[in-house]
């Protein structure tokens, strides 16, 4: 088949002759360089290597280019070569209509004309490019199909999983042709949905998430009995321990109950986290950082709840849910938090049927034409605001304070006012939902002047307040009244030691009450809940691994 090709199209032969020069020097051994003056010419071109069994690699477009722009063009180019990774060249006065791509298309990347030296701003971008097509190469991924209702729970979490999890699957109405004919095929009836058919041709009605994980080729059993390191929690503390911890050759296992990510994979787009000035999806900051730690040899366990911690001499035993059990010489508690439940009438009965817990990205397209109700007033309410704008009719932010000021950044804010469709209402709460089989209305009353009002709701989004998942730990570890897991020198007491301490030395900073258990992110009492800090104590946890580890 030969080398894999790198193809670029523009329309200006000065820029289509620089781009290629420069790629041509760093990658022209391993990669055909290939260069176009037109869309038509390249999509001629991409069509000829489909033909002769060519591989694509990467595609660079022009965004501005005549007959066909760049997004129009990578849009045709997809459906040729829907796993070449895709970027924009543009000018400075189009990074808008980048961003919008990136956003909208799921064009990977942009990069700005000129981009003298190619050292620092073209193969940095291309480099990643490169790394992210390797982890699948041209392989033609046969998707999972899921037949299910749209307002059926138990359908919206297996979408949510598979999607939150980056796994490739076709969704089927059970009410329309194709989605029946899989019901008949597999020989069930629209009771048993959700129905999953794996891309081998197997039917699984109702299974459950670890069933599905599996399927997907997804790990749900640890290679080995014992670890250096056991990370329980695969958000951004904790892929930021792995990939430390791997990297730095600890054999390393990472845990995570239900999608890597945690609150912040949910983002639509996170702009102010250091190093992607031009804003990233938690979906692509998960997945960049799960590919990085599976660089580095971490071992990756899905769909498996913790339930308990024992202490066995100087191991540390986690317990599963299945009864499993796994051990460490040290563990990083890396849970996170999750969304309060909304104490409102009939929101319980409606959950995974109009009302949603978190971001929902799989809803997106099934809000156009809706009016939204998102519950919340920090980052991930009003970055679900902007994401949801852009299919629904119209979104209103549903904050109890009295502004948005002391709870959600001030790019934020901005970007929201400058949002023709989006509207915040303060001090003012839901109180019940209503409808038959799925979400029709909410009630809001408004606490300014006690004044209730009923309104159509097409759906409703819940980010609030931040409960850690810490129950499972019980007396083992200390916690605060809420939950939280204490650590460091909030362990000390007028200088005293922990109860039970048996080290000649002051626990470390993110240490627990318990040697060689250690606790980063949301869920670490006082922690700055940021994903920046969040990866930041990820990484410190692990020097602070090695060094009880020397000491051992």
């Amino acid at each position: 088949m030969g080398h894999p090709a790198i193809l670029t199209v523009d329309d200006d032969p000065s820029v289509s002759r620089a781009i290629a020069r420069d790629l041509r020097r760093k990658y022209g051994e391993e990669y055909r360089i290939l260069r176009a003056s037109s869309a038509a010419e390249a999509l001629d071109a991409l069509k000829e290597i489909k033909l002769r069994g060519g591989r694509v690699a990467v595609m660079l477009a022009d965004y501005r280019m005549p007959q066909m722009n760049g997004i129009e063009f990578l849009e045709q180019a997809m459906d040729l070569f829907p796993n070449a990774r895709r970027a924009l060249l543009t000018a400075y006065a189009d990074t808008d209509a980048a961003i919008q791509a990136i956003n909208v298309v799921d064009v990977d990347h942009y990069l700005l004309k000129p981009w003298d030296p190619p050292e620092e701003k073209l193969y940095p971008v291309i480099d990643a490019l490169l790394d992210a097509w390797d982890a699948t190469g041209d392989r033609e991924l046969e998707d999972i199909r899921v037949v299910g209702h749209r307002w059926s729970e138990p359908s919206y979490q297996i979408r949510d999983f598979l999607a939150r999890n980056l796994v490739p699957y076709k969704w089927l109405a059970a009410d329309e042709p194709e989605g029946r004919r899989l019901l008949e095929a597999a020989g069930v009836g629209p009771e048993s949905i959700p129905l999953v058919v794996t891309a081998d041709g197997r039917a699984m009605a109702q299974p459950s998430t670890t069933e599905v994980a599996e399927a997907a080729g997804l790990a749900t059993a640890p290679v080995r009995d014992f670890y250096d390191l056991i990370i329980v929690g695969g958000g951004p503390a904790g892929l930021g321990a792995a990939v430390y911890g791997a990297s730095e050759g600890l054999r390393t296992l990472l845990v995570e109950r239900s999608a890597m990510g945690g609150q912040a994979g949910q983002s639509s787009r996170i702009e102010n986290y250091l190093g992607f000035p031009d804003g990233v999806s938690g979906a692509q900051l998960t997945e960049r950082a799960r590919r990085q730690a599976g660089k580095f040899d971490a071992e990756v366990l899905n769909t498996r709840e913790v339930t308990g911690l024992r202490l066995d001499g100087s191991a540390r035993t986690l317990t599963f849910g299945d009864g499993g059990e796994v051990s460490a010489h040290s563990i990083v508690l890396a849970t996170g938090v999750a969304y309060r439940p909304l104490a409102a009438s009939g929101v319980e009965e409606l959950t995974g049927s109009g009302v949603y817990y978190g971001s929902a990205a799989t809803e997106g397209p099934a809000c156009a034409g809706a009016d939204v109700y998102i519950v919340g007033g920090a980052n991930s309410a009003g970055q679900a605001a902007l994401f949801f704008s852009r299919y629904a009719k119209s979104v209103t932010l549903l904050v109890r304070g009295d502004s948005l000021e002391s709870s959600m950044s001030y790019y934020l804010i901005q970007q929201l006012n400058r949002t023709e469709n989006v509207r915040v209402r303060t001090r003012c709460e839901v109180i019940s939902a209503v409808g038959d089989g799925h979400l029709q209305a909410i009630t809001i009353c408004d606490n300014k002047d006690n004044r209730e009002v009923t309104v159509e709701c097409g759906a409703l989004f819940v980010f609030i307040g931040a409960e850690p998942r810490t129950d499972w730990l019980g007396e083992t570890v200390a916690r605060d009244g809420r939950g939280f897991v204490y650590t460091g020198p909030d362990l000390l007491t007028n200088g005293t030691r922990p109860k039970g301490w048996d080290r000649d030395r002051d626990p470390f900073y993110l240490e627990c009450s318990v040697p060689g258990i250690f606790a980063a992110g949301d869920v670490r009492a006082n922690s700055v809940k940021r994903v920046a800090s969040a990866v930041g104590e990820g990484a410190m946890a692990v020097t602070l691994v090695h060094r009880y580890l020397e000491a051992q």
